[in-house]
């Protein structure tokens, strides 16, 4: 493949310069040899990032706790905010992605573009995004548990959902999307085809059920709503809270840029998978939460069970909310196995350039699949044991959840303020931001840090054992144990991306 982009370079906006499209000779001169094979076409690459992000998923998820954090008012109007705030920090991704196509990712292009220590910028990064995307993997997959207990019980209403059945379904949807990302990238790439067209078919199906069912609907001002349900007097501390529900949606859009050395034309595809999934995203799930708000009769009834959306669907009988129960757990199990594959790209990569326990394992390929087969099982086995506190904990998921958005946002912010710092040195790749890259860079990293520090924050008052949220505590355990681990050995022996050679030399070490 030796394709080439001849389009001017854009000025003052968004555009594609003058650069070669080889694939391999792209990842050749950062110094890679081809391990992992080139089967996603653009399509494929947005498929990823729009099924990790999920907004079915994500919204039915997290309805419930906007429902108590803010109301209706947080729910639609912190996901327009929120959203627009994605859209700079995707934005910001896309650029540097562009730059940097590897699996790799984020923990890469921080080695790359920091001006000194190299080598710790690309370890702190790395670690962050790890324990982002184990949390993502785990936070999904006890969502979809929760989802299918809930199927049970409207099914055989004798059914008593408990916290130790759900914590045992999550382990067993986990390890079976596992067995799924054991196989060929050729089966993943073909289910998460199948996953765009199940989340804007189960879109379209969920949307006009609510619409058309119902007897009535709230009136237009009860977008307006205010609730804070949250047990702290501060109503604006409250309703801030409630905009986890728009972020842990709008986590997992660095996928598009894990696939990237699985991808066509990446330094184009990859950064394009990302905004398109970002935007696309954005407007369907504001219309999927109008949607949901509307519906809503009783509010203080709804927003009390254990479900919301779940009793929310019952107000359209029994039969047509158990449909739209297994579109929203279909979509779920969708979203776990897309995540699972961005998070094993990432533990290749990363144990590719010896910065994990055991990194010669976890980088090996099968050599019948073509896939990092050991680094879906350590995926796998750390996102079980981040689930496992949930035997114990009513509040593990909104942890988890945490875990995951402040872990991943966290990794996101480092390699833009790196390429902030690096100013002009930088040098673009084919898709580009133009005179917009620094305020849209500075506007990414300021909300970020922002909202990272305010889902750290306790969630629910009073403030007890069980609902402590604990997201700050693995968040620094993670930050505690690398910090160690980086003064006490890896200084000595990682000093960021590793080079495999010279273009030539890592050439002939590619896998045919």
């Amino acid at each position: 493949m030796s394709e080439r982009i001849s389009a001017p370079r854009a000025r003052g906006g968004v555009g594609e310069g003058s650069v070669a499209l080889d694939d391999d000779a792209t990842l050749h001169a950062m110094g890679y040899p081809r391990k992992l094979t080139r089967r996603f076409q653009a399509f494929d690459n947005f498929a990823i990032s729009f099924t990790i992000i999920n907004i079915i998923s994500g919204i039915f998820s997290s309805f419930g706790f906007g429902m108590n954090a803010g109301g209706p008012r947080i729910l639609v109007f912190g996901w327009i905010g929120v959203s627009v705030m994605v859209l700079f920090i995707g934005a910001a991704m896309a650029e540097v992605a562009s730059a940097y196509p590897t699996s790799g990712a984020l923990y890469f292009s921080a080695g790359k573009l920091a001006k000194r220590h190299k080598g710790a910028w690309s370890w702190y990064t790395g670690w962050l995004n790890f324990v982002g995307q184990v949390g993502g993997t785990a936070a999904t997959g006890y969502a979809a548990a929760t989802f299918i207990q809930a199927f049970i019980a409207l099914q055989w209403h004798s059914y008593e959902p408990t916290a130790q059945q759900t914590v045992l379904i999550t382990a067993l949807i986990i390890v079976l999307q596992g067995l799924a990302n054991t196989y060929t990238v050729q089966l993943v790439a073909l289910l998460n085809r199948i996953s765009v067209w199940w989340l804007l078919i189960g879109l379209v199906v969920i949307v006009s059920t609510l619409i058309v069912m119902p007897d009535d609907h709230q009136s237009a001002s009860f977008v307006t709503h205010f609730a804070n349900n949250t047990g702290f007097t501060n109503g604006l501390y409250g309703g801030m809270l409630g905009l986890l529900v728009t972020s842990w949606t709008f986590t997992g859009f660095d996928g598009s840029f894990h696939m990237s050395e699985e991808t066509v034309r990446a330094t184009v595809n990859a950064p394009k998978g990302i905004m398109r999934a970002i935007g696309y995203s954005a407007i369907t799930g504001l219309i999927l939460m109008l949607a949901l708000v509307y519906s809503i009769h009783d509010y203080g009834q709804v927003a009390s069970s254990s479900a919301p959306p779940v009793q929310i669907l019952i107000g359209l009988g029994m039969g047509m909310a158990k449909t739209i129960l297994l579109i929203v757990i279909g979509a779920m199990l969708f979203c776990g196995l897309a995540n699972l594959t961005s998070n094993t790209r990432q533990i290749f990569a990363f144990s590719r350039d010896g910065a994990m326990p055991g990194s010669r394992w976890w980088h090996s390929v099968s050599p019948r699949t073509r896939t990092p087969v050991k680094a879906v099982w350590l995926a796998v086995g750390c996102s079980l044991a981040l689930v496992l506190p949930g035997w114990w904990s009513h509040t593990a998921f909104t942890a988890i959840v945490s875990v995951n958005v402040v872990g991943l946002f966290l990794a996101y912010a480092v390699p833009i303020f790196l390429r902030l710092r690096l100013g002009d040195e930088f040098q673009p790749g084919p898709w580009h931001l133009g005179r917009w890259s620094k305020a849209v860079g500075w506007v990414a990293v300021v909300w970020i840090l922002a909202s990272s520090v305010l889902f750290m924050l306790p969630q629910v008052s009073p403030i007890t054992g069980d609902t402590f949220n604990y997201a700050s505590i693995a968040l620094a355990a993670v930050l505690i144990i690398a910090t160690v681990w980086w003064f006490a050995t890896a200084r000595r022996r990682f000093q960021g991306p590793v080079s495999y050679g010279r273009p030539d030399e890592v050439a002939a070490m590619d896998l045919i």
